[in-house]
């Protein structure tokens, strides 16, 4: 068991359940699953999308599933079926793991970091977080990188508010700006 599912267990849930003033134990907000995605622009060389895919898989301990365009694009010089990303949704001891490793490794890696946005809620108790580089990460070797690459990460809460998403996030120790 992950040391971060291992804390929620058994300090944040009752924290939350006596902060929140919830009577069932099914009602106190948890984590469903994170979702780390990254676009690959069209204009981009064919080993960018590799190259991406070897970061991602590095990064999420999976591999990641290929997004294709729907529709055609003329002004983007898009076709149907063109791949345009990549994505990874993780669940259970993995999405733990990732959310420890990127609390108490890839923030503390970020020069001047003053805490993630709080306008990232999106009202139903979801956090969405851009990250503009790959290399803060300890699992990217910063010799191999050749293309800049970014990636969002939604994390997925089953929590009804955004005042509940953020208090469970910040009691796992989430850096919010101050």
């Amino acid at each position: 068991m992950p040391d971060m599912r291992k804390y929620y267990n058994e300090q944040v849930r009752p924290a939350l359940q006596e902060k929140l003033g919830l009577k069932n134990v099914m009602e106190i907000p948890k984590l469903k699953k994170i979702v780390i995605s990254t676009g690959i622009g069209t204009k981009m060389e064919k080993d960018a999308f590799s190259e991406a895919r070897t970061h991602l898989s590095a990064i999420a301990g999976q591999a990641p599933v290929v997004c294709k365009s729907r529709k055609n694009i003329a002004n983007f010089k898009l076709r149907a079926g063109m791949s345009v990303g990549l994505m990874v949704t993780l669940r259970g001891d993995r999405m733990y793991q990732f959310l420890d490793r990127l609390v108490h490794n890839a923030f503390p890696r970020v020069r001047d970091f003053r805490g993630a946005p709080k306008k990232g809620f999106d009202h139903v108790g979801n956090y969405n977080l851009g990250i503009p580089d790959v290399s803060i990460f300890t699992e990217i070797d910063l010799d191999k990188i050749k293309y800049p690459l970014g990636m969002n990460i939604t994390i997925v809460t089953s929590a009804k508010t955004d005042a509940a998403a953020k208090e469970l996030l910040t009691m796992l120790d989430f850096p919010f700006a101050k």
